[in-house]
């Protein structure tokens, strides 16, 4: 018998423990018969800086599979991770190589936003050329940038926020990223892309789709878009932009 609540798939997502973002932007884009479960990366609110940041990574990185392990108590269909750097790190191979050991650990699937938002690319068609939104640092953009050239990207320029702490990506204002996203756009970008799952991008990308005339992705919603259509479940979700309402 299928979940009463879950009967077309139960999702056990992960996030940090100081992300106040991704858990309410999965369940908007949630459709009837699917239920997100979630399992919190233990994570200490840090100082973050360019120095510091990949030690912050590093912390969230040892904590993952505790947090793995107290989701599939549940027994999800699949999992969606709703934290992406270090999804991230090492490029596209560092990427093939953390959904395999997800997979291997827990015998279910996984949705991760560095993949989730090259499929996102790829299901526009004809991008090429790309623009980068975080709230990171230098250090992790370059990461992030690595990562999408594995792809088969060219990185025309980026962005990185500097946010100060874990928490203080959340209290990054639409204003601030709209502002960022004119900075990033031009004409020789094809697509602007949002990374850092606790920053709330997935309206704005929407409306900035329709303003900038090209595809704008929030990671949260090319995640959990992954999520859902690795699934077979091919609702249209209105209000997240093109990806949700036509692909």
């Amino acid at each position: 018998m299928s979940d009463v609540l879950g009967w077309r798939r139960t999702f056990g997502a992960i996030a940090p423990s100081t992300n106040t973002v991704v858990q309410p932007d999965y369940d908007d884009m949630r459709p009837v018969g699917v239920t997100n479960h979630y399992s919190r990366i233990l994570t200490p609110n840090a100082q973050l800086s360019n120095e510091t940041f990949r030690a912050g990574i590093a912390t969230i990185s040892d904590n993952v599979m505790d947090a793995v392990k107290s989701v599939m108590t549940c027994a999800p269909d699949y999992l969606v991770m709703g934290m992406s750097a270090i999804t991230f790190f090492g490029g596209a191979k560092g990427a093939d190589a953390f959904v395999a050991k997800m997979v291997e650990t827990t015998g279910v699937g996984i949705s991760v936003g560095s993949h989730s938002t090259t499929a996102a690319l790829e299901a526009y068609g004809g991008v090429k050329r790309i623009a980068i939104l975080s709230p990171y640092w230098p250090v992790m953009n370059e990461a992030v940038t690595g990562y999408f050239q594995d792809m088969g990207f060219t990185v025309a320029r980026n962005i990185a926020l500097q946010c100060q702490s874990w928490t203080a990506i959340a209290k990054v204002t639409p204003a601030q990223c709209r502002d960022a996203l004119r900075k990033l756009d031009g004409d020789d970008v094809d697509a602007l892309v949002q990374v850092g799952t606790n920053l709330s991008m997935t309206r704005l990308a929407a409306a900035a789709e329709l303003w900038l005339g090209k595809p704008v992705i929030a990671i949260n919603t090319a995640t959990y878009w992954h999520a859902l259509r690795a699934n077979g479940i091919t609702d249209r979700v209105s209000g997240f932009g093109r990806l949700l309402e036509e692909f």
